[in-house]
């Protein structure tokens, strides 16, 4: 972390819009993805080098003290030697009571790390209770239905819509999925949040859908808004800043992500962030681009680069 980018420390995010609710369970709209705190190197990549047990511990740690009381995660975020639900447990349990921990279900990986078929609607309660062990709880705050393809899903949506009826889960949500696919499972049961892959000049394709979600109150949490089109390599890894970000991190003493994190959050108040990383420097530096005010005429700028049009 140079002293040319901002840090947590030196910057205090404003009180104006920075919280949003999801369903009864207010978050702050900054928060944590916890795909990248089991290996080094690119997420899922086979013989990558488990993380350091204690970095990654020291990182939720340091998040939480942040602020941050919004954490992604799911049971199949896993490396050989580490799992990101249970170094979630083990840092953070007993759990404050203001943290809200997501998770997904629907794909799912062998002990080898082979993705398996997404799961049934038969099979979907195992994935849940796999997440309630893993994690230590009696309940998932919210669950995220993650969904490959276009058919219907109203059978699996209602299959975890029985396991919130239950008791299991407190509120539920859709992950890559189109707007046909959310007035479905709205017909169905309450979703508080979509989470789709988003970002400063990644599918601009989603601008409506972002705006949908806000006009029904579901919260739009992007994933891999600082990768980009770097994906599970994490940021940089795309290498297409472009000059119009380059341009507004100098003038703001900012870093390219906390530029685009900044830019992800004025797409409007629901708009929540979930920024991954094992390193500590950079949490901090991911939680201070909530302070990143950006005026007219940058975001003029950056929309303009996010539509391909510089």
């Amino acid at each position: 972390m140079t002293s040319q980018t901002m840090t947590a420390t030196t910057m205090t995010p404003p009180t104006d819009q920075r919280t949003w609710v999801l369903g009864d369970l207010t978050v702050n709209r900054i928060g944590f993805g916890a795909m990248r705190l089991t290996q080094n190197g690119a997420a899922f990549e086979a013989g990558a080098a488990p993380s350091d047990r204690g970095r990654a511990i020291g990182v939720l740690r340091r998040a939480v003290e942040l602020g941050v009381n919004h954490i992604d995660t799911a049971a199949f975020y896993f490396s050989p030697l580490r799992s990101a639900n249970e170094l979630i447990n083990q840092a953070l349990a007993p759990y404050p009571d203001d943290l809200v921990i997501t998770t997904k279900v629907g794909p799912s990986r062998d002990a080898s790390g082979a993705w398996q078929p997404h799961a049934t609607p038969e099979q979907l309660r195992g994935q849940v209770e796999e997440n309630l062990r893993q994690l230590g709880r009696d309940h998932l705050d919210v669950v995220n239905l993650r969904i490959v393809g276009t058919d219907s899903i109203a059978e699996r949506f209602g299959a975890l819509a029985r396991l919130r009826d239950a008791g299991l889960i407190r509120h539920l949500g859709l992950s890559n999925v189109r707007p046909e696919h959310l007035a479905e499972a709205r017909a169905i049961a309450p979703v508080v949040c979509v989470q789709n892959l988003y970002g400063l000049g990644v599918r601009p394709d989603q601008d409506e859908f972002v705006r949908l979600c806000g006009e029904q109150g579901v919260a739009f949490v992007p994933f891999y808004a600082i990768a980009g089109a770097g994906r599970e390599a994490g940021a940089g890894a795309g290498g297409a800043d472009g000059e119009a970000v380059l341009a507004v991190a100098r003038a703001h003493g900012a870093s390219t992500a906390q530029v685009r994190l900044a830019w992800t959050l004025h797409r409007g108040p629901q708009v929540l962030a979930i920024p991954g990383t094992g390193n500590p420097d950079h949490a901090e530096e991911n939680v201070a681009a909530g302070a990143l005010r950006l005026s007219e005429d940058e975001l003029a700028v950056l929309d303009a680069f996010h539509q391909g049009g510089v």
